[in-house]
């Protein structure tokens, strides 16, 4: 299978196609990147210049390739985005769970959440189980029990926006086949099984905006956005230094330093006057850099305090996006989180472009590899679809992930659950056992009736 994945971010857009092999490992084909135009912090502001930017990165991709691809991945902003937990259960009357119980339990969370008017389900991301009580239950399929309950955590997007960002991509010639929240593919891309086991927080600090996600177990728990990325420092040292800002820009790039001052003296040219030049500190240079990047990050030090999760934080602060190429952002972020730092690139992968091993380009390959299966051990995506990568046998084959349609496998659809009028009637159902097994029952025969 060959994958498309399109990172549309605010200063450049990033096309990488990837194939996945039947052993499950991916490999980079092609890779293709244009400047951003008609994206502001995120949000696509001209739909026709973010639609030349998706079609120059993609013809690029394409070219390196040498062949076509299967399936689009997207990503999504987190300037769209709110988030929300949920929870469901489901009664066993046969005691056996399985992949529809499992199902159910998820859709009755998606259905008791407090969706956002105007907002579509991203992602529905279970992150606890729990078997007739018994909490923290790693994969419940396969196990035994009566009643199956579900904690996730819900992530929806504002609908104008995926609209606008669809219609962005198909007249670039593109259907997409899914959409992914981007700090969920950042870290997919620069994270270990450890790590998420200890809890980790991972922040893409990018061009516009900066995302932040909290993994702890096997679930995304807590994400959260914010609108300033390394674009706004070269804002800064163009005002303050009073310097063209592709100037400001190259100045960034070739003496950005966060811990080194020196009083050393460099010429740039005035504002308004560009035949002109007039000669500047790098010491200024490093005071105007560093108080933007300390503000930056003690706004998303304290999103992390408010979101109740720090404590919970075993494996540190993750960063990783194109304003960690900054030198001494480690340290800084390390004495304003108080939490050990790593600086992060994409994992290792056969035929990396050496122009992917860089953290600029975290989203971009976490959305190959999402389009490819690797995501958390149970998912509702975009397409309402279930996702999960047991290693299962049916009908005498070893199926790795398995994308599994709503109606499916006597599965409920969102209109089977509406006749669970409100949470007050669905407790009372799982009460009673028998009453449970003649509701699901009845809407075993009214799905066969209809299929």
């Amino acid at each position: 299978m060959t994958i498309l994945g399109i990172d549309i971010g605010s200063t450049k857009v990033c096309a990488i196609i990837a194939q996945k092999s039947d052993a499950g490992d991916t490999k980079i084909l092609g890779v293709g990147v244009a400047k951003s135009q008609g994206l502001k912090k995120g949000i696509i502001t001209n739909i026709d210049l973010a639609s030349k930017s998706i079609k120059t990165a993609i013809s690029e991709a394409k070219r390196a390739a040498g062949m076509q691809f299967e399936r689009v991945v997207v990503s999504v902003s987190g300037s769209y985005v709110k988030s929300m937990d949920s929870g469901g259960i489901v009664n066993i009357p046969n005691r056996d769970i399985g992949i529809k119980e499992i199902t159910r339990a998820m859709q009755v969370a998606d259905y008791n959440a407090a969706i956002p008017q105007e907002h579509e389900k991203l992602h529905i991301l279970p992150y606890n189980f729990i078997v007739d009580g018994q909490e923290f239950i790693e994969d419940p399929l396969g196990m035994n029990g009566s009643r199956l309950e579900v904690q996730a955590h819900i992530i929806t997007a504002q609908r104008s926006s995926l609209i606008n960002l669809k219609k962005a991509v198909k007249l670039a010639g593109i259907e997409i086949d899914n959409l992914a929240l981007n700090s969920y593919a950042s870290s997919i891309a620069v994270l270990g099984y450890d790590e998420k086991e200890l809890g980790v927080v991972v922040i893409d600090l990018g061009g516009a905006t900066c995302n932040m996600a909290v993994h702890i177990g096997n679930s995304i728990r807590y994400n959260d956005f914010l609108g300033i990325g390394s674009v706004n420092i070269t804002n800064d040292l163009s005002m303050s230094l009073h310097t063209p800002p592709i100037s400001a820009e190259e100045t960034k790039i070739k003496y950005g330093s966060l811990k080194n001052i020196s009083n050393e003296l460099i010429k740039l040219p005035i504002i308004g006057d560009e035949h002109s030049t007039h000669e500047v500190s790098l010491e200024m240079v490093s005071k105007v850099i560093y108080a933007r990047v300390e503000e930056t990050l003690a706004i998303l030090s304290n999103s992390l305090n408010k979101s109740g999760y720090k404590d919970k934080i075993g494996a540190g602060l993750v960063l990783t996006g194109g304003m960690t190429k900054l030198e001494g952002i480690r340290e800084l972020a390390a004495a304003i989180f108080n939490m050990p730092v790593r600086i992060a690139k994409p994992k290792e992968m056969d035929g990396l472009f050496e122009i992917l091993r860089d953290p600029g380009f975290s989203t971009a390959v976490g959305l190959v590899l999402y389009g490819g299966g690797s995501f958390t051990p149970y998912e509702i995506d975009s397409n309402k679809k279930l996702r999960y990568k047991n290693e299962i046998v049916e009908e005498g084959k070893n199926i790795n992930t398995l994308l599994l349609d709503e109606d499916e496998n006597g599965t409920f659809s969102p209109e089977d659950i509406m006749l669970e009028k409100n949470k007050k009637n669905l407790t009372e159902i799982n009460k009673k056992p028998n009453a449970a097994a003649a509701f699901l029952k009845n809407l075993w025969r009214r799905l066969t009736q209809l299929f």
